[in-house]
């Protein structure tokens, strides 16, 4: 163990950290608005997320930032975000609701067992994924030259760039805007409703089938903006980005205390810090150990997350 090199970057691993953890957590809110209300893991939340990555990088070709090109004027780059972002949080708001309507609400229908949505989601992942796989021949897909990474400004020996500070920035916001639109609107009041007792909504005139619906779509959407996100930050994609990204998101949720949206918020940034703190000091090798080692060891002492209120519980 080598705790020198945490000291000597603790700033710089810390902004890292807390970029990554923007993007968990971005990723991590669909895993905990489908278990808030529907008590079901949906494993193809992943896809979802992949799917928006695509979608922002053919967006990206279409309006002409290519992979080989140069870095685009300020009024393209603003245009070619724009389109980027709108196209992936269609494709994986859509996306999300093809799976809830193809793999979920037949079953819900025949009150099938949570093993069998299990299974079900599972493999809508994995089909969605290796169709990604089939078309682009599993390779790598580059993002292209949208942003050049640049120091905006320095605190406490780390260097903020210009690409940091817009992940940061978006995903707040959009984390803001989802956990408004949960708490002061009228699709959040029927969301919360039937997380708590969905026959108690029903008999109050909640439309039950259309609540998840959007539930989905909204898990979607913030897979989109992570998805744009994700591109930015990382400049390349693959058929299989959302599978170890997607288990990590996961971990975000059940850390902060699935079906809380403050607590993916608080898991994502938080397993987004000790990764990069864990990888200075132990090597980088260990980064997803540490992850997840660090996930059994706070459900030893907190089982159900550092937050632990459920959807159905958030107050209004």
């Amino acid at each position: 163990m080598d705790f020198s090199a945490l000291f000597d970057d603790f700033g710089q691993l810390t902004a890292t950290g807390f970029t990554q953890g923007a993007i968990y957590a971005l990723v991590a809110l669909g895993y905990t608005l489908v278990y808030g209300v529907l008590r079901l893991i949906n494993f193809a939340h992943s896809e979802v997320f992949v799917t928006g990555t695509f979608a922002a990088i053919l967006t990206l070709r279409l309006v002409g930032v290519g992979a080989d090109e140069a870095v685009p004027g300020t009024v393209m780059v603003i245009v070619a975000l724009a389109a980027a972002t709108v196209a992936a949080m269609a494709a994986s708001g859509a996306t999300a609701l093809v799976v809830e309507r193809v793999a979920y609400r037949p079953l819900r229908k025949r009150n099938a067992p949570p093993l069998v949505f299990l299974i079900s989601a599972i493999g809508a992942s994995i089909a969605i994924s290796e169709a990604f796989g089939v078309f682009y021949s599993r390779d790598n897909v580059p993002v292209g030259n949208l942003i050049q990474p640049s120091t905006q400004f320095e605190i406490f020996g780390a260097s903020i760039t210009n690409q940091m500070i817009l992940v940061v920035v978006a995903a707040f916001g959009v984390m803001i805007l989802l956990d408004t639109i949960i708490r002061r609107t009228r699709l959040g009041r029927g969301i919360r409703a039937v997380a708590q007792d969905p026959d108690a909504a029903a008999l109050m005139g909640v439309n039950k089938d259309r609540v998840i619906a959007w539930t989905f779509v909204l898990g979607g959407l913030m897979a989109g903006v992570a998805a744009v996100l994700y591109d930015l930050q990382f400049g390349v994609t693959k058929f299989n980005a959302g599978f170890l990204l997607g288990l990590k998101a996961f971990t975000a949720a059940v850390l902060g205390g699935i079906g809380n949206l403050r607590g993916a918020l608080l898991g994502g940034l938080l397993l987004g810090l000790i990764e990069n703190w864990g990888q200075a000091v132990i090597g980088s090798s260990w980064r997803d150990v540490i992850a997840f080692v660090f996930l059994i060891l706070v459900l030893m002492f907190r089982p159900t997350g550092l937050l632990g209120e459920s959807l159905g519980r958030a107050r209004a």
